[in-house]
This record gives structure tokens, C-alpha cells and sequence, in this order.
């Protein structure tokens, strides 16, 4: 019969083996264009967080997907360090150049006249949420189906 020292030994190296994951999907179409950073330096079991990455300059059309997670080794490293250094990988995936739901330099945001319903209640509901964010206005753009690039 185990003794319950080692049960605490393989519940906590159970616990450990898992790794955290958090996924932001603003909505907007994945284009091939990734940033990745395996090892972005926080602090203090993340309380002092990385760098910002600067996805701006090369994420043109704007952000899809940001993913962060705590591979094996970045908990490896932060069990080593007991929790000082905290390493966590981040993958930002760039948004392609689809119009629907794009912003304009004002703001707005762009529905093709051929939209499907979804496609009209995702980008209306961006809107919102863009609009809650920075407490500014958003607009939501009805624009001809061949200026958007979709087939009609």
C-alpha cells in the first residue's frame, strides 16, 4: 500500500506535467503571418509579465490569435527558479487582409452587402466590444460586395 507521502509525490508531479494555455481570438481572419516568442521573461509566477510584443509593424491588417502558454520547460525553469522566472511562450497570429470586419483608419468597421447573418452578428458584436474597450464610437460599414473582395 502507497503511503501518502509518495500519493502527494505523484499528485504533484501530475499537477506539474499540465501546461497552461490561454487563447484570444478577436474574430478577424488568420492569415500564414506568425510571431512567435518561446521564451518571453516574466517575473514572480508571472505577476511582472514580457515585453509587449510590437505586432503592429508586421501585423499590417491587425491581430487574429494571441496565444500564450507555459510549455514543459517553461515550468521546468520556473519550478527551478521557484517561480522568480517565470518563461511563457507567446504566438501572435496576424490577421489577413479579408474585409469583413476590418477597421478603417476612423474606427469603423467594414460588412460587405453580401455578409451572411453570422458575419453581420460577428462584426456588429466587435464593434461593441471594440466600442465598450476604448469608449469611443465604432462604426459599422456597409460597403459593395466587389470592394470587399468576396464573391457574390
Amino acid at each position: 500500500m502507497p503511503t501518502p507521502r509518495a500519493f502527494v509525490l505523484v499528485l504533484l508531479l501530475a499537477s506539474v506535467t499540465g501546461c497552461y494555455a490561454a487563447r484570444v481570438d478577436t474574430g478577424l481572419t488568420p492569415s500564414a503571418k506568425v510571431i512567435e516568442q518561446k521564451w518571453a521573461s516574466s517575473w514572480i509566477y508571472g505577476l511582472v509579465p514580457p515585453k509587449t510584443i510590437k505586432a503592429a509593424t508586421e501585423c499590417k491588417d491587425g491581430v487574429a490569435i494571441v496565444e500564450t502558454q507555459l510549455s514543459f520547460l517553461n515550468q521546468v525553469v520556473s519550478i527551478l527558479t521557484f517561480g522568480i522566472y517565470t518563461p511563457m511562450q507567446i504566438v501572435v497570429t496576424c490577421a489577413s487582409g479579408a474585409a469583413t470586419g476590418m477597421r478603417d483608419g476612423d474606427g469603423s468597421m467594414f460588412l460587405p452587402e453580401n455578409a451572411s447573418d453570422e458575419d453581420a452578428q460577428r462584426v456588429f458584436a466587435q464593434a461593441a466590444d471594440r466600442a465598450v474597450a476604448t469608449r469611443h464610437a465604432v462604426f459599422v460599414r456597409r460597403i459593395p460586395a466587389e470592394d470587399a473582395g468576396v464573391p457574390q
